[in-house]
């Protein structure tokens, strides 16, 4: 089976869930046949086990313990291996079916949702996202897990069938026809218990939906006396869950009596003709003991088939759901059927054409705002993290728009390093290199330029040692160019720093923004800071007012400058010149944000 995640986990059709089941099916048909043959040899030798023993109860009767009593002994004991053995192997294939389908649709959802972003919540609830990974991915899983055994029950059934028939043609009919009578008398709950799932699973998105709600807006809550209103709202849901669960419940609970009952008075009913048979001589010992042994083990296919109908049932519903959650389209994914466009050249001009801001190849350009939102939205945009913003404020690439190229290809050529530092766990020189591709002397040359090497210090086994969770055990400076390092390593013909050095202290800054002018030299750079010692290592220098570029040009030059505009960018730049003495790890001040969020 191959690794998961997959790949490249495909695009399932959104028509129907039962097309979605059968593309997955095709998508790992090696597995899947693997499992119906060796569920098929599975239930087939088991269903051959009653057979084996009615003959050697009738040979060892007519010729007692002899040759012939022995010769079917060893074929039960090989047809016993037989069933272990393709047992152990229907077993491995059902859970790497049961694998395979489940976390390919939980990877379709992740993708479609980081994809997306924002967008597939103001489509669907919250709690139907979740629950489309949580829930039904693992629905939709059973299916296939399942779908050996139910192979390898139809196929046993038809075997006794053929066999018992062979033996006495009254005791064959009353088997083979009342299981699909008492399979029939089954099928008629399956309507209603289907649409008490949906109804159930349907309440349950809801209640997600809900207590996601509640947990982001706490805070707001708690400021307006809301919580106890609120905590009510979800205590109602729950119990509308709870409900549809005993709705359910009730006709679950009916269902599997009766898959009990039904295969019970089938038996009876077998046992009783078939002594009648034996007493007037129509059939031996041995067939008796046969047909009352299949008698009961058809009840096992007759279950396996109940199985999966509810299992096929919960399956496409789950399918349903999840397709709905695939099925949500961000403005880009909504232009499909247009050609594609030619990529831009390598080298090309990047354009904000909302705030007129202009990228030229090969140049490291410094961005200065009064407001870092504005500056960090212009960021954004470069980025192309919101293709329903870009809708109205477009940026182009080579004269293209960034909404019409493929995005994959767009992330390895521009990069956007934000402000806010995400670290995750793991070991620290593979979080550094999140492209896969470094060797050990390209991590240590960015942690360099980044000024990280303290970080190499703190962190147990350096590079090779374990970072915790979201790098808990870093400084905000150390997380700040521990992040630093990441965006460099990833080497992009594009890349932007949102405020790279706002947690660190003026030596280390200067340092870092000497390093960093100097490795980028020659490749396009946009770096968002209003801090005077990163700017004057740039080439240039863009101020941006109420959304707008106003005027540029060197740091020295806007410094010496005495028209109104380079008047306003000194009076940005210069709030904090002349305080160098700040300590490694105290928080950002003004004169290197320009007021940091």
């Amino acid at each position: 089976m191959r690794t998961l995640p997959l790949p490249d986990p495909g695009t399932p059709p959104l028509g129907s869930p039962a097309r979605a089941l059968w593309w997955q099916a095709w998508r790992q048909r090696g597995i899947l046949l693997g499992s119906l043959v060796a569920g098929a040899v599975t239930m087939v030798s088991q269903a051959l086990t009653p057979l084996f023993i009615g003959h050697g109860i009738d040979d060892g009767l007519t010729h007692g313990f002899g040759v012939d009593l022995l010769r079917w002994c060893l074929i039960m004991a090989v047809n016993g291996a037989v069933i272990v053995v393709s047992g152990l192997f229907s077993h491995r294939f059902d859970v790497q079916n049961w694998l395979r389908a489940s976390f390919s649709f939980s990877q379709l959802v992740g993708y479609k949702a980081s994809r997306t972003g924002h967008r597939i919540t103001q489509k669907l609830p919250t709690g139907e996202v979740v629950s489309a990974v949580a829930n039904d991915a693992l629905r939709i899983g059973d299916v296939f897990a399942m779908a050996g055994r139910f192979v390898g029950g139809v196929l046993a059934y038809v075997t006794v069938a053929v066999v018992m028939c062979t033996q006495s043609l009254r005791l064959g009919l009353v088997v083979v026809v009342g299981l699909p009578v008492v399979a029939g008398i089954m099928a008629l709950l399956v309507k209603p218990l289907q649409s008490r799932q949906t109804a159930q699973r349907e309440a349950q998105g809801h209640l997600t939906a809900l207590g996601a709600d509640t947990v982001s807006g706490l805070r707001i809550l708690r400021g307006i006396g809301g919580e106890e209103v609120f905590s009510g709202r979800y205590a109602e849901q729950s119990q509308k869950v709870r409900r549809e669960g005993v709705r359910v419940a009730t006709v679950q609970s009916v269902f599997d009596g009766l898959q009990v009952l039904l295969p019970g008075l089938l038996v009876a009913l077998v046992l009783w003709l078939g002594a009648h048979a034996a007493v007037a001589g129509e059939i031996t010992p041995g067939e008796l003991v046969t047909f009352y042994a299949y008698a009961a083990f058809l009840s096992w296919p007759l279950q396996l088939a109940t199985q999966m109908l509810q299992m096929t049932t919960r399956g496409l519903i789950a399918a349903g759901k999840v397709q709905a959650v695939l099925g949500t389209r961000s403005a880009a994914e909504a232009a499909d059927g247009v050609a594609p466009v030619e990529e831009p050249v390598a080298g090309a001009e990047l354009v904000d054409e909302a705030s007129g801001l202009r990228l030229e190849p090969g140049r490291v350009v410094g961005l200065v705002s009064a407001d870092p939102d504005e500056a960090a939205r212009v960021a954004t945009r470069l980025g192309r993290f919101d293709d329903d913003d870009e809708a109205d404020t477009p940026v182009r690439l080579g004269g293209v728009r960034l909404t019409e190229l493929d995005k994959d290809a767009l992330r390895h050529r521009i990069v956007v390093s934000e402000a806010t530092t995400h670290l995750f766990s793991g070991i620290l020189g593979e979080e550094l290199d999140a492209r896969g591709r470094a060797t050990e002397e390209d991590l240590l040359g960015a942690v360099l330029v980044a000024d990280a090497q303290d970080v190499l210090d703190s962190v147990p086994g350096g590079l090779t040692g374990e970072l915790p969770e979201k790098g808990r055990s870093l400084s905000g400076g150390q997380r700040q160019r521990v992040a630093l390092a990441r965006a460099l390593l990833t080497d992009p013909e594009i890349l932007v720093l949102v405020e790279p050095t706002s947690a660190v202290d003026a030596h280390t800054e200067a340092r870092i923004a000497e390093r960093v002018a100097g490795v980028r030299r020659g490749r396009t750079t946009l770096v968002v800071t209003a801090s005077p010692l990163v700017l004057d290592h740039v080439d240039e220098v863009v101020l941006l007012e109420d959304g707008l570029v106003t005027t540029h040009g060197t740091h020295a030059d806007l410094l010496g400058r005495t028209d109104a505009a380079a008047v306003r960018y000194r009076a940005v730049v210069g709030r904090g010149m002349g305080d160098d003495d700040q300590e490694p790890g105290e928080p950002a001040r003004l004169q290197t944000t320009g007021g940091t969020r």
